[in-house]
């Protein structure tokens, strides 16, 4: 199935680990046979295929497609809310230069919680999203749990944001999400900087956390000491890499498991199931799904 065909089927359907906490396992048979378990599927940005990037329109597709595991972005406002949103301006996925002309470069970090929300954060998807805004973390982790979805956040850019750990493991203890059932079933914290997820390892080493990149194989040993996931572009791997991570055990004692991303065909889905990953991150969700059955 086409990434087009299927992009049109189910926006029809849509209308206008270890761990991945709560994975199981592979049995002995399935690691002995030519056709690995099936691997988690994990929606990008929410189901970002088939609705505006981050926004709770893209959490409720990815529900809709029967999708528990939800990444998204997180980083921080000028006056402190942490808000979800991928790139580090708001240009690219709100009306920001519209709203507020003399602003440039319109940096997330340079605007109040207040002004970010009255962005029109979903109409340059589609006019039917209009009304989508860029969420805070809150809002986000309350329509996750009206979900009963999981997720996978990510830190976003670290370095600008000083002290930006605390902040989120704060937000999610006083939603409930730091939890015995949610840290064990239901969440996982990454970044592509090392030193952001080495800093979460230390105050919560109970959560499950995962590096973004493709370490050398030589320096794997050195990340499985505050990684439980290593989680590269799927660009970049292949079946000898994807076993030399699996041989580790990361800082809970279980084998590191590798999640890849951004995987948006049942083709490019089909070779990286048969390299052995855990989990498969994707904008079309229904797609990668289908392929790896």
């Amino acid at each position: 199935m086409s990434v087009r065909i299927a992009t049109a089927a189910t926006a029809a359907v849509l209308g206008a680990g270890a761990l991945l906490p709560g994975a199981q396992p592979r049995t002995a048979d399935a690691r002995t046979s030519d056709r690995p378990a099936s691997p988690v599927v994990l929606a990008h940005r929410g189901a970002s295929g088939y609705a505006p990037e981050n926004t709770l329109a893209a959490v409720d597709a990815a529900k809709t497609l029967g999708i528990d595991w939800v990444e998204n972005d997180v980083q921080r406002t000028k006056d402190g809310v942490l808000v979800v949103v991928h790139d580090t301006d708001l240009k690219r996925t709100t009306d920001v230069e519209e709203v507020f002309p003399d602003r440039a470069p319109w940096a997330v970090k340079d605007f109040t919680a207040a002004e970010i929300a009255k962005l029109d954060a979903g109409s340059w998807f589609g006019e039917r999203f209009a009304e989508a805004r860029v969420p805070t973390l809150t809002q986000f982790l309350h329509r996750l749990e009206r979900n009963r979805q999981k997720l996978l956040l990510e830190i976003k850019s670290p370095a600008t944001y000083p002290g930006i750990e605390r902040d989120i493991l704060r937000v999610l203890r006083k939603e409930g999400w730091l939890g015995p059932s949610h840290v064990r079933n239901r969440l996982v914290i990454q970044s592509f900087g090392a030193d952001s997820i080495k800093e979460v390892h230390a105050l919560r080493p109970d959560v499950t956390t995962g590096f973004l990149g493709t370490p050398e194989v030589a320096d794997l040993p050195s990340y499985a000491a505050f990684a439980d996931q290593i989680n590269p572009s799927y660009k970049t791997i292949g079946a000898d890499y994807v076993a030399a991570v699996q041989r580790l055990k990361g800082p809970h004692g279980k084998r590191l498991r590798v999640n890849t991303w951004t995987v948006d065909s049942a083709a490019d889905a089909a070779k990286v199931h048969a390299y052995g990953v855990d989990g498969i991150i994707t904008n079309y969700p229904d797609v990668v799904r289908d392929a790896t059955r």
